[in-house]
């Protein structure tokens, strides 16, 4: 079987991805693997934004933000889907065609060296570990149809034979990326009225599960004490930390955001004023990842006090918010 296709239809020229990665989104990619799944569910003609309560959860944890991913198991109960690591065996081109050809998905760790899509960036010029999700595979032809970051698109040629080790000696040094297979077959479309009541579920069920004090505090502590030392080590550093810090700190109440948002659409209003609030941090975050790079390459002082203060009043409000609209 050369040509299989797990999402007949999908052509990466038409392809129209989810609002969450508009042109609007303060922050169009959050990580790579929170993306891959809001495109996937999207793809699947579900909605996303059911599943972000999650984001309630993001903290600071030393030396980076969390780097959100959804619960598994909120996928199945949501949506029903299913997904379960997959043991890397054999040549992972071997396990795209077996799970593929049986109507199953694969998630996979992959370098984006080899991924066109992030051209102006790895593509050629970096090796970056990230995950795309195997969707649609052509073996003979040597195409690959995938979902990475904020989109669904293709590749070919080389980049297929590199990406799946082809045409290479065997290498005894060489460790199997991390996979996962993901299973549609018995996919849930809930009624809007039963989707907003499971998210809303959901978000009780997270809100115990916030940072147990404001993590604005302690990062601002932190970013003043580490702010010398990146700014030594130059933007590439910058960037590195950034990423691990400021874009997921960002994104994340992005997306609580937008989840209470799309919540107080369908009847629930006292959610908007929390959504202000994460708003707030979103935006902050932003400002805050553009003024550190101007101060690490002028080699300025950076003075971020206003900025982390306006964020953890607004952490605070929204928490305090949350509180009393989900009583």
């Amino acid at each position: 079987m050369s040509v299989i296709e797990v999402l007949a239809g999908l052509d990466p020229a038409g392809y129209r991805r989810h609002a969450l990665h508009g042109e609007e989104a303060a922050w169009q990619e959050k990580n790579c693997y929170v993306d891959l799944w809001i495109e996937l569910v999207h793809a699947l003609k579900l909605e996303p934004l059911a599943m972000l309560p999650f984001t309630l959860g993001a903290d600071f944890e030393d030396d980076q933000w969390t780097f959100f991913k959804p619960p598994l198991e909120e996928l199945r109960d949501l949506y029903g889907i299913d997904v379960q690591e997959l043991t890397v065996w054999r040549p992972l081109i071997d396990h795209a065609v077996e799970h593929l050809a049986a109507g199953r998905l694969i998630s996979t760790e992959a370098d984006a060296y080899w991924l066109p899509d992030t051209a102006g960036t790895d593509y050629r010029n970096k090796h970056t570990k990230t995950t795309i999700v195997l969707a649609n595979l052509d073996v003979d032809g040597r195409k690959l149809g995938y979902f990475h970051n904020a989109g669904y698109f293709e590749l070919g040629g080389e980049d297929f034979a590199q990406l799946f080790r082809l045409d290479m000696p065997a290498d005894p040094a060489f460790l199997p990326l991390f996979a996962e297979r993901i299973r549609i077959d018995r996919l849930v479309r809930r009624t809007q009225p039963d989707l907003v009541t499971a998210s809303l579920a959901l978000l009780r069920r997270h809100l115990p599960r916030r940072p147990t004090s404001n993590p604005f505090g302690r990062f601002g502590t932190r970013l003043a004490k580490d702010f010398p030392e990146l700014t030594a080590g130059g933007l590439a550093q910058y960037h590195a930390w950034a990423f691990a810090s400021l874009r997921q700190a960002g994104a994340a109440f992005e997306l609580l955001a937008s989840n209470l948002r799309w919540l107080a659409g369908f009847g629930h209003p006292q959610l908007r004023d929390a959504a202000r609030s994460f708003d707030v941090i979103s935006e902050g975050n932003k400002a805050l990842i553009l003024k550190g790079a101007r101060a690490v390459h002028t080699g300025r002082a950076l003075d971020a006090s206003a900025l982390l203060g306006d964020m953890a009043r607004a952490w605070d409000e929204g928490m305090a918010s949350l509180d009393k609209g989900l009583r």
